[in-house]
């Protein structure tokens, strides 16, 4: 193992300007994530200056097999963790041979409502905070849990420390330090309610980028994952029962909304948001009706509410946004396995774009 690692461990650049550029997409599901990898003649920092590439889409159900090939185009670049030096990992989307976006692309219609002239002079700003579960790789229960049974009740697990609180949390840092390696605003990380579930948070960061950042700080975590033995899963009722969910509330500025009396620009963009609320829940990821039950610090799925300092509602506002009558709010409605590039383009659209 130790000549293995010591191999793993080469430093290229010693020997060769070659690089290792790992391409990174989403596959059929929507949320399970496929790479591959290439060299290339030397470092690049420009996305549009790499080569596109392509894959077998009947291997990840994304085309059949006697049409199978998807281009992939690379749209963000990011530093390599894993192999280091000068090796990137690059974000990609995923395109026919035609140039059509596939039905799983959903960057490309975000980047369509990013790219409005309103939403640009807006300058819209997106915080996530991102929760997952760690589950034993052999039996997929939770990490800490013991085999066939439960822990005791919830309440101590919370930003815990201590062994027989907190598990994962080598997993977790690694996950943490590498983003900041690679160049993601990740911007903190927390234990969860639930034992065994974690969060990490990235933004706050304009437009589209946040998206990027989060599905790389998801790709990045499962490698993580990988190494370590366990598995990640973005489930957003992993344990049925008296056991917190998994979300990825979504905190959302506009620059009219951080000016001086934007207090009243947050509550016009939250009227609009009860407007769409059906829209938005059937866009906010799968299985969420398992999760925004009314418990458990969410809202009930069918009826749109919002408050301040109100962890019970569809839209939490701040309390310290309210006192300085500008700021931020939170949707609480997006589960773990949603898209950001659909979460945050949405909330774009319907409130700068949309005119009801």
């Amino acid at each position: 193992m130790s000549l293995l690692n010591d191999l793993i461990d080469l430093n290229l650049s010693e020997n060769t300007e070659k690089i290792i550029a790992e391409y990174i997409w989403i596959g059929g599901s929507g949320m399970d994530m496929r790479s591959k990898a290439r060299t290339l003649p030397g470092p690049e920092s420009d996305p549009s200056k790499l080569p596109k590439w392509n894959y077998d889409g009947s291997s990840t159900e994304q085309a059949t097999g006697d049409n199978s090939e998807v281009i992939i185009y690379p749209q963000a670049i990011f530093r390599d963790p894993f192999r280091r030096g000068k090796h990137i990992l690059v974000m990609c989307d995923a395109y026919t041979p035609t140039g059509d976006p596939i039905p799983t692309n959903k960057r490309f219609n975000a980047a369509k409502i990013f790219s409005q002239p309103e939403v640009v002079a807006e300058e819209p700003w997106f915080g996530i905070e991102q929760e997952y579960t760690l589950l034993q790789k052999d039996i997929k229960w939770p990490l800490g849990w013991p085999v066939g049974g439960y822990p005791g009740p919830q309440g101590p697990y919370y930003c815990a420390v201590g062994a027989d609180k907190a598990f994962g949390r080598e997993i977790v840092d690694a996950h943490y330090k590498a983003c900041l390696y690679a160049g993601i605003d990740i911007s903190g990380i927390n234990a969860e309610v639930m034992p065994g579930q974690w969060e990490f948070q990235v933004g706050p960061i304009c437009g589209i980028s946040c998206a990027d950042q989060v599905w790389m700080a998801r790709y990045i975590l499962e490698r993580i994952t990988e190494i370590a033995g366990a598995v990640l899963s973005f489930d957003p009722k992993p344990v049925s029962g008296d056991w917190n969910s998994a979300g990825a509330h979504t905190n959302y500025s506009t620059k009219s909304m951080r000016s001086d009396d934007g207090i009243q620009v947050i509550k016009k963009a939250i009227e609009k948001l009860s407007k769409r609320h059906k829209e938005h829940i059937a866009a906010y990821g799968k299985g969420n009706e398992r999760r925004l039950t009314g418990f458990h610090e969410t809202a009930d799925i069918n009826t749109f509410s919002w408050g301040v300092a109100n962890r019970g509602a569809s839209v939490r506002v701040g309390r310290d946004t309210e006192q300085a009558g500008k700021g931020y709010f939170e949707d609480r409605r997006p589960s773990s396995n949603m898209d950001p590039y659909t979460v945050t383009s949405m909330i774009a659209e319907t409130t700068i774009l949309w005119k009801p």
